[in-house]
């Protein structure tokens, strides 16, 4: 993993490109969510267009079979270290500051600053009613929140377009973040397509938030996601569908990065050996 030269102290506004680890090729910014809400709110205020990666080992190794995808990944405004390996490794590479921002909490933390701020927010996601139960729900939770729009699109392609009547909705609801909950990789694929037709400053992929705010996916306890199991716990829950996300990319990701660090000291130890004259 390289590290750039660049430092941010701990907690401030990422005003220039942010600090990154490079872990298999996916530059994972170095931050923590204190940085992370203020480079959002500053893209908001300036109306800068960003869209942001939520990243997990899933995200890394779906960017190994797909170079466009790695393309989408390292093209994003911020890459967020939402899993706890991706965390470890950007700590181990110099960046102590580092933490987890996970998506739903992300989101959570959005909202409770947005119910003053007066941010607006469009939900784009999840089964049948979903995006309209989260909307009710978070405003319940945060009175003031404003809830720009909703909508819950039908089973698409990673690559599908949206129709124009729904961009159009977008633009003309004034929603400043439009929250993407259609799971990794589809979200950041439609994130990166339509970034260029969408007014709106911020596009956040959240994945599984939708389900976990709503109640239909109880979400791991808070000492399980710290531990770094919560793949273990997600697995249990839905084993006929995660089972190849987290038993093989998993074992995948560790064998790729101690070969990487491994390719790495050898490099390191040519370079130092003296030269023969």
């Amino acid at each position: 993993m390289r590290v750039s030269d660049q430092t941010e102290p701990q907690g401030r506004e990422l005003r220039g490109p942010s600090p990154e680890t490079d872990i298999l090729g996916v530059r994972i910014s170095a931050l923590d969510m204190q940085s992370t809400l203020a480079t959002i709110e500053r893209w908001i205020s300036q109306r800068s267009r960003h869209y942001v990666c939520i990243c997990t080992v899933h995200t890394v190794m779906e960017c190994q079979r797909d170079p466009t995808y790695l393309e989408i990944v390292n093209r994003a405004g911020l890459r967020t270290p939402d899993g706890m390996p991706l965390v470890w490794l950007s700590r181990w590479a110099g960046h102590s500051h580092v933490e987890r921002v996970y998506g739903p909490d992300l989101l959570l933390e959005m909202a409770k600053r947005s119910a003053v701020t007066g941010h607006r927010h469009f939900f784009y996601g999840g089964a049948p009613a979903v995006a309209d139960e989260l909307a009710s729900r978070l405003q319940s939770r945060f009175p003031g929140l404003q809830v720009a729009g909703t909508y819950s699109p039908p089973v698409m392609r990673a690559k599908e377009p949206e129709m124009e009547t729904t961009i159009r909705t977008m633009n003309e609801s004034g929603a400043d973040i439009i929250w993407i909950g259609l799971g990794t990789p589809k979200q950041d694929w439609w994130a990166a397509n339509h970034r260029p037709f969408l007014d709106a400053p911020v596009l956040i992929g959240v994945g599984a938030a939708f389900d976990f705010h709503t109640g239909r996916v109880r979400q791991a306890p808070a000492r399980i996601q710290r531990s770094g199991l919560e793949w273990l716990f997600r697995l249990v829950q839905d084993p006929g569908r995660l089972w190849k996300r987290y038993l093989v990319y998993n074992s995948l990701f560790v064998l790729k990065v101690i070969r990487a660090k491994l390719r790495e000291r050898r490099s390191r130890m040519r370079n130092d050996t003296p030269c023969d004259r």
